[in-house]
């Protein structure tokens, strides 16, 4: 599970972020929401390393002490050319193999990204072209690589952009199932509240700060 306590960040002469609490409990999915340049994506990339902070960041693994908690992470989904002619299973030698993406993946590599696209119900996509695929499918593709290995928390920026809403339905059942399966916790960042009564637990909106913290009826039933 996640602890944040009295964080803050600033960049500059900007506060971004001001006395940040929150507590993802072990299993739990939490969406944070909240206007464009409210803090979001930057607190997403202080838990990842990737910002200077004041006050404490915990991390704890259930059944050990000291272990450090592996983080999965999906960022917004990136832009590739429909020409380029690297595909799923490229994608994934380069990330998961010393093997030069250009020979292709060996047998094992191949036996261990089939593994992969399997936790998301993607075997399929192994040999098709990145730059072809739809928002969902490229969705799917980066949530694999992300789970490899399996992390203790996995944290998505707006993982339903440029997903249609078929789409995006099938991917918060899917990662309602892999955190079930898995027992990992979720935190994810997002501007469709259509989704959160159904799946999320907790849901923060930030504006710099926490506004309101609690359940996605009382969040989004809040003044705030």
């Amino acid at each position: 599970c996640l602890r944040i306590e009295n964080l803050s960040v600033t960049i500059g002469s900007d506060k971004i972020l001001q006395n940040v609490n929150l507590h993802v409990h072990c299993g739990q999915m939490v969406a944070l929401i909240g206007p464009n340049g409210a803090g979001k994506s930057t607190l997403l990339k202080t838990l990842l390393g990737e910002r200077e902070f004041d006050g404490n960041i915990i991390f704890s693994v259930p059944g050990a002490r000291r272990a450090k908690a592996r983080i999965g992470y999906v960022p917004q989904s990136p832009n590739f050319d429909p020409g380029d002619p690297v595909s799923v299973a490229d994608l994934f030698t380069c990330c998961l193999s010393r093997r030069p993406a250009f020979l292709g993946p060996s047998k094992s590599d191949r036996e261990l990204i089939l593994e992969c696209l399997d936790r998301v119900h993607g075997e399929d996509l192994i040999d098709k072209r990145v730059g072809t695929l739809s928002g969902g499918e490229l969705q799917r593709v980066l949530l694999a690589l992300a789970l490899e290995p399996m992390p203790n928390i996995l944290i998505l920026d707006e993982p339903l952009s440029g997903v249609d809403v078929e789409g995006q339905t099938g991917l918060m059942d899917m990662l309602d199932e892999i955190r079930n399966a898995y027992d990992l916790s979720i935190l994810m960042t997002t501007h469709d509240f259509s989704m959160l009564e159904k799946y999320a637990d907790q849901v923060a909106l930030i504006d710099h700060r926490v506004l309101k913290l609690g359940t996605p009826g009382e969040v989004l039933g809040s003044d705030e």
